[in-house]
């Protein structure tokens, strides 16, 4: 049976003449999801750890996830339709009467904002990944002119 997902990391993080360009991919390809600019920023810093003087929207929601007992089990981008990417923010609460699973409709930078915060893993549908355009090239000249940031590694 094929897997139902690919694991996925944010690779790059580019400002775009109308917003940011978040590189997400694997060994195997990278895919380009454009968000607000603001939103670039903020993925950025969860990824950077960088502190801030107050907290934002997203640090927000983790302190109540936290407060909660919420954790971010895992992110997936699901779909996309008429040049719009879905996602599915999937979040477990434990406590001594087990384990509960939610699954909430979200947006994927809301998604990978909460995901690089809590350091949780990022998923993309594997029938999505394999329809996406290979934005490879494009993030390895990127990388080569010192312009992008994010993941390195290869």
């Amino acid at each position: 049976m094929k897997k139902e997902v690919v694991p996925v990391k944010v690779r790059g993080i580019l400002p775009a003449n109308s917003g940011c360009a978040i590189f997400l991919g694997n060994d195997e390809k990278v895919f380009v999801i454009q968000v607000e600019p603001n939103m670039g920023q903020v993925i950025g810093m969860f990824l950077r750890d960088t502190p801030k003087e107050r907290p934002l929207t997203h640090d927000l929601v983790n302190d109540v996830f936290k407060g909660f007992g919420i954790a971010v089990e895992r992110v997936v981008i699901t779909d996309l339709k008429n040049s719009t990417y879905y996602a599915r923010l999937i979040l477990a609460q434990e406590n001594e009467l087990g384990k509960k699973l939610v699954e909430v409709d979200a947006r994927p930078s809301d998604c990978l904002a909460l995901a690089c915060a809590q350091k949780r893993p990022i998923y993309v549908a594997t029938r999505l990944f394999e329809k996406v355009e290979d934005m490879s090239e494009i993030l390895d000249r990127i990388n080569e002119g010192g312009q992008g940031e994010g993941d390195s590694e290869k």
